[in-house]
């Protein structure tokens, strides 16, 4: 019962984002001017073991896709709660934990596309890495969307109109994005923003990513990464499944 509602409530919001070509052009070109302005910034830049400037860019790049794209999902549910159609669909026998899932579930494929697009820009203008590695990359984008989505949505079902739900996001993304490292290693900094740096969950997924486009599978940066990202995905659907089942209630 759940596969199936979840897979309807997947299959509507699919269908509505495939619709709208230009909205998920328009979502991969932040991330795609980054890499035609700043990517040609970094090519001289002292990386090291790090991989070239490319290896390291890119991964940044794709999870600052997951990041934003993900965050601010819960905009559509406000405007949903306002027309009447969530409680619409909570009168339904469709389980509500399937309205969060499918919801999640749409926006880990629409980024996942986009993060293709953008990996294939990023091939034509200089990247190499191994194919594994890039297919690792995708799965943490999807871990990284699936959790902040789920938390996002959670948020939204809480607050009423979007001027509420706007300043919370924009508190957490701007601190995750500046001290995570995701333009360039945080190592390259002074040592105190490298010690601050570690209590961002999405540093260890960014250091795991970079590691995979060099080809090092086995890294302590990778095993962090993962374990990270399947904490934060466990505890983001967990919270995301709580309040779907009981707001409104």
């Amino acid at each position: 019962m759940l596969l199936h509602d979840t897979a309807l409530i997947y299959g509507r919001y699919l269908r509505q984002s495939l619709r709208s070509r230009f909205a998920l052009l328009f979502g991969v070109l932040m991330p795609l001017l980054y890499l035609l302005f700043f990517g040609p910034l970094l090519t001289d830049l002292p990386l090291g073991d790090r991989g070239t400037s490319w290896q390291v860019l890119v991964p940044g790049l794709l999870l600052q896709l997951g990041l934003f794209g993900a965050l601010f999902a819960g905009f559509t549910v406000i405007i949903e709660k306002n027309l009447g159609v969530v409680e619409r669909m909570r009168v339904t026998p469709v389980s509500r934990l399937a309205l969060l899932l499918g919801r999640v579930l749409r926006d880990t494929t629409v980024l996942v596309l986009q993060a293709v697009l953008l990996v294939l820009a990023a091939v034509v203008m200089g990247l190499r890495a191994p194919l594994p590695g890039i297919l690792i990359g995708f799965a943490f984008v999807g871990l990284l969307t699936v959790s902040l989505a789920s938390l996002s949505y959670a948020m939204a079902m809480r607050v009423r109109t979007p001027q509420e739900f706007g300043p919370v996001i924009n508190a957490v993304s701007m601190p995750s994005m500046l001290l995570s490292g995701l333009m360039l290693p945080v190592t390259l900094g002074p040592a105190w923003l490298d010690v601050l740096s570690h209590v961002m969950p999405l540093r260890y997924l960014v250091d795991a990513m970079r590691d995979a486009y060099v080809g090092s599978y086995t890294t302590d940066h990778m095993l962090y990464g993962v374990l990270a990202a399947a904490a934060l995905t466990a505890v983001a659907v967990t919270v995301g499944t709580r309040v779907f089942r009981t707001a409104g209630a």
